[in-house]
């Protein structure tokens, strides 16, 4: 799914932007000493927010922090009176240190919560992906097997579950059920998923129906690790069990136990 992509793609680059949070601000600072007499330290704050911006734009919310910490530290450092020295004599370098350590924290969050809504959309694209293939499947008069085998994949990815298997009977069981409006219950007990996840101790039983007329199940495992999908994942994963309930209104899969 793009939301585990994104988080590889973050893991990938962790490590040299945590150490550009480092070394990059006292860099700056080092290269502006010979022009600190000739500019008000107000404009060297502005040029390390932008160094800051550039790191928090990577959506790692240390490496922002760092990156402030080290802005406010080196400024007072190299830029401030008296120089080379971690003291501030001037009340408005106080504020500017101080300013430039809070900004640079409020980018951060800033950039985190960008790019969190850029994963949930990314992952909201690949729902909707995963729902359109199958609706154009069953158009397309796709075989129940087939149907199936691909709505098990797109299951076992939107859930972050181990897999997922049809039955062709609608038996019920008295193990835990995905229900039509997204719950986990087990008997008369409602699950809270997002904070405890699915349960690993038993398979759930996703209803496969058309028109209000059960066709059969997904049994759902989620055995070697806690899945906390939320209601939005549920739900599409409702939708693409619906999907087969309408296919095998007209036809019958091969095999009644994949």
């Amino acid at each position: 799914m793009p939301q585990v992509r994104i988080n590889r793609g973050v893991e990938n680059y962790r490590a040299p932007v945590l150490t550009a949070s480092l070394l990059v601000p006292p860099a700056i600072c080092a290269l502006l000493t010979p022009f600190r007499e000739h500019f008000d330290n107000a404009n060297a704050a502005l040029v390390l927010v932008v160094v800051i911006v550039a790191v928090a734009v990577f959506g790692i919310r240390l490496a922002g922090i760092l990156a402030a910490m080290s802005s406010a530290v080196w400024f007072d450092f190299f830029l401030t009176v008296p120089y080379d020295s971690f003291t501030i004599n001037s009340s408005n370098d106080v504020e500017q240190a101080g300013l430039l350590l809070v900004i640079g924290i409020a980018v951060t969050q800033i950039a985190i919560w960008g790019r969190r809504q850029q994963a949930k959309a990314s992952r909201r694209r690949g729902y909707l992906d995963g729902v359109i293939t199958t609706s154009q499947a069953v158009a397309a008069g796709a075989s129940a097997d087939d149907l199936i085998e691909q709505v098990r994949a797109e299951l076992t990815a939107v859930l972050g579950i181990d897999g997922a298997k049809f039955v062709a009977n609608s038996k019920q069981t008295t193990g835990p059920r995905l229900n039509p409006d997204g719950s986990v219950t087990r008997g008369s007990h409602v699950l809270k998923v997002e904070r405890d996840g699915l349960p690993t101790n038993a398979e759930i039983e996703l209803t496969v129906q058309h028109a209000g007329e059960p066709r059969g199940r997904f049994l759902l495992t989620a055995a070697t690790h806690i899945a906390r999908p939320d209601l939005e994942q549920r739900l599409v994963a409702i939708a693409l069990a619906d999907q087969v309930g309408a296919a095998l209104t007209t036809q019958q899969p091969a095999h009644p136990h994949v």
